[in-house]
C-alpha cells in the first residue's frame, strides 16, 4: 500500500490541473463574450440609426443591449469590456501562479499567491471570478465555465483550511523528487563542533574553549593591554589574576609520583636511623674515672 503522502500529491495536482483547466475555459468565454459584446453593440447602433421613431424609442428604453452584457448608458460598452479585460488578466496571474512561475515575483509582490501561502486565497480570488460571470445573462459554454470556475474555487478553499500553508509544497513536484525529510538528527563531524562559536547569553560552552580555538584566536586582547601599559604581567600572581579577569582560568595539576616510584611501605625504625655524629664525638672522647 502506498503512502498516505502519495495520495494526497496526486490528490492535490489533479485538483491544480483542474484548476488550471477551468482557468482557461473562463479565459476563452471572456474573449468570446467580449467579441459578442462588440458585434452586438455595432447592431444596436446601425439598427437605431435606420429605425423610425418608435421603434428608436423601444432601443433607448431597454435596460440591456439585446444578446450582449452591455448596459443600455453612457459608456456601457467601455465599462463592459473593461470588466472582460480585468477578468482575463487575474485569470493569467492566477494560471501562473498555478504553474509556480515565477515565484520569486509572486513571494516578493503578491505573497498570497506565493509559495509561503496555501490555497484559500486562490479559491478566494476564482469564487470571485466565478461569481462575477455568473451574475450575467452570458451564453451556455460561458456559464458552464464560470460555474466551474466557481466550484474549483471552493474546491481550494477547502484544501486551504485542511492543510493550510504547507499545501503547496505538498503537491511540489521538486518536493516530491526530493523524498520525505528525515526525522532522526543527522551526524556532525567533529571538526565543525570546533569551529563552531557559541553566540548565547550563558557564556562559553566545552566546545568553543578548545586548544583549536585558542590557537586560531587572534592575540589582540593581550597586545591592547601591553601596549597600554607597556608592561607586562609575567608567570606570577599578577598573571594570574589578569588572565582571570579576561575569562582564562589556568589549573593547578595534581601532585603525583612517577609510576616507576615505588610508595614506601612502613615508616624508618629507630635502629636504622643514623646516629648524630655529636653524640659519636662525646662518646669517643669522654675521659674515664681512672685517667689522670
Amino acid at each position: 500500500m502506498a503512502p498516505i503522502r502519495t495520495y494526497i500529491f496526486f490528490g492535490l495536482n489533479a485538483v491544480r490541473v483542474l484548476s488550471i483547466v477551468s482557468l482557461l475555459l473562463v479565459f476563452a468565454s471572456s474573449i468570446l463574450v467580449m467579441v459578442t459584446d462588440i458585434e452586438a453593440t455595432n447592431a444596436y447602433e446601425s439598427g437605431k440609426q435606420n429605425s423610425n421613431t418608435t421603434t428608436s424609442q423601444a432601443f433607448v428604453d431597454c435596460d440591456y443591449i439585446e444578446d450582449s452584457t452591455v448596459p443600455n448608458q453612457i459608456g456601457g460598452l467601455f465599462w463592459a469590456v473593461i470588466n472582460r479585460l480585468f477578468i482575463i488578466f487575474q485569470v493569467i496571474t492566477l494560471v501562473l501562479s498555478e504553474l509556480g512561475w515565477p515565484a520569486a515575483f509572486f513571494d516578493r509582490f503578491f505573497p498570497v499567491l506565493g509559495t509561503q501561502f496555501g490555497l484559500g486565497a486562490l479559491g478566494i480570488f476564482q469564487g470571485l471570478i466565478g461569481a462575477s460571470v455568473l451574475s450575467q445573462h452570458v451564453d451556455d459554454f460561458t456559464l458552464v465555465a464560470a460555474f466551474f470556475l466557481f466550484v474549483i474555487g471552493c474546491l481550494n478553499m477547502l484544501l486551504g483550511l485542511i492543510f493550510r500553508e504547507s499545501a503547496k509544497e505538498r503537491r511540489s513536484i521538486r518536493a516530491w523528487r526530493a523524498g520525505p525529510q528525515d526525522t532522526l538528527p543527522t551526524h556532525t563531524s567533529p571538526t565543525s563542533i570546533l569551529n563552531r562559536s557559541d553566540t548565547g547569553t550563558t557564556g562559553r560552552t566545552f566546545n568553543s574553549s578548545t586548544v583549536y580555538e585558542e590557537k586560531s584566536r587572534e592575540p589582540t586582547e593581550f597586545s591592547a593591554a601591553r601596549s597600554a601599559s607597556r608592561a607586562g604581567y609575567g608567570f606570577g600572581r599578577q598573571g594570574e589574576k589578569a588572565a582571570g579577569m579576561k575569562g582564562f582560568l589556568i589549573s593547578k595539576p595534581l601532585e603525583t609520583l612517577p609510576r616507576y616510584a615505588a610508595r614506601p611501605t612502613s615508616s624508618p625504625s629507630a635502629a636504622s636511623r643514623p646516629q648524630s655524629p655529636i653524640l659519636d664525638t662525646e662518646r669517643h672522647f669522654q675521659s674515664s674515672g681512672t685517667a689522670l
